[in-house]
């Protein structure tokens, strides 16, 4: 199958020409859109990350190119339009689970980095500075943590918290019994968010929990409380969020994920100036810490994605079961 594989980094390359020697893979660097459509012509089928675009009238014209398979190389699927893609007739295809665990490490790595400042620290004795002033944290253990969103990561994340010793309730619209009968408790979203001193968002982002973290919603956190987002950067309100910062209703904000990330994250921008004002206020404020989405960046998760991705374009091209096909 000729496969063409856009939003291609050197270790994407890498890893999949190792795991898909079947197929004929032409990579690209730039993400998938309305500018650069052209480069899919004459392919069987697209590999995607999370920033390409597949909207309805990228899909339309990808029908009329005879593409019939898009192979996502993640876990969410926000950035496609499966009613158009059903209508088209182009299955998508994705990986449900990857190393769940990268990213639930990657989240507590984040609240640690806020908490305890080691990032502060490390450049302070780097320059012969030994005070610990201004570098305070507090305990995890007996910290109560309000977990959004209760799927593989979240449930990766929960045995994490529970390992620190810390009092977790979530916010899930399907519980997960397994979780329920190990002891952690559900609650609605109000109830949650006004208990936690921690608030980490593990869900996808649908058309329904788009800015849930929002001006009303953030006015329900106790005031100080941290924020960590690692899902997907359109649950956040970025302005909401500026503002509560501003205000110290927020006193901590960990992203991993940003609303606009698509044309800043897996770029050097470092040569330039950032056009985009709101993410060069985050960077600003001293409580934030902002990664360019690589909580799922392990080896194990990438060669994960990898196999999984090869093993939907090989049962899409033998006719068998699709087990990780998306639907509309």
């Amino acid at each position: 199958m000729k496969i063409a594989v856009f939003s291609t980094c050197k270790y994407d390359k890498e890893f999949l020409l190792k795991f898909g020697t079947k197929h004929e893979l032409t990579f690209f660097e730039p993400a998938l859109d309305l500018q650069n459509i052209l480069l899919a012509k004459g392919f069987d089928a697209l590999c995607l990350f999370v920033n390409d675009r597949a909207d309805a009238q990228v899909l339309g014209i990808l029908g009329s190119y005879g593409v019939k398979l898009i192979l996502l190389r993640c876990a969410g699927f926000n950035n496609v339009d499966l009613e158009a893609a059903s209508e088209i007739g182009i299955k998508i295809l994705r990986v449900p689970a990857y190393s769940p665990e990268a990213v639930a490490e990657h989240a507590m790595a984040m609240i640690l980095t806020l908490n305890r400042k080691t990032h502060k620290a490390y450049n302070r004795v780097r320059e012969g500075n030994f005070s610990l002033e201004g570098l305070m944290g507090f305990n995890l253990h007996g910290c109560k943590v309000a977990l959004i969103g209760t799927g593989s990561i979240g449930k990766a994340f929960y045995k994490i918290l529970s390992g620190f010793g810390c009092k977790v309730m979530a916010f899930d619209p399907f519980p997960d019994a397994s979780l329920e009968e190990a002891g952690l408790v559900y609650g609605t979203l109000a109830e949650v968010l006004a208990a936690a001193r921690i608030v980490s968002l593990h869900c996808p982002l649908t058309q329904e929990n788009h800015h849930m973290i929002n001006a009303s919603t953030l006015k329900l956190f106790k005031k100080g409380a941290m924020l960590i987002n690692t899902s997907r950067g359109g649950l956040v309100e970025t302005k909401a969020v500026i503002e509560a910062l501003k205000s110290g209703q927020l006193g901590y904000l960990g992203l991993d994920v940003y609303e606009q990330e698509s044309k800043l994250f897996f770029h050097d921008l470092s040569g330039g100036v950032i056009q985009d004002d709101e993410i060069s206020r985050l960077i600003s404020f001293p409580n934030v810490l902002i990664t360019s989405h690589q909580g799922f960046f392990t080896s194990e998760a990438i060669e994960q994605i990898s196999t999984i991705t090869f093993a939907n374009a090989d049962a899409f091209e033998a006719g068998t079961d699709l087990k990780n096909e998306v639907c509309a």
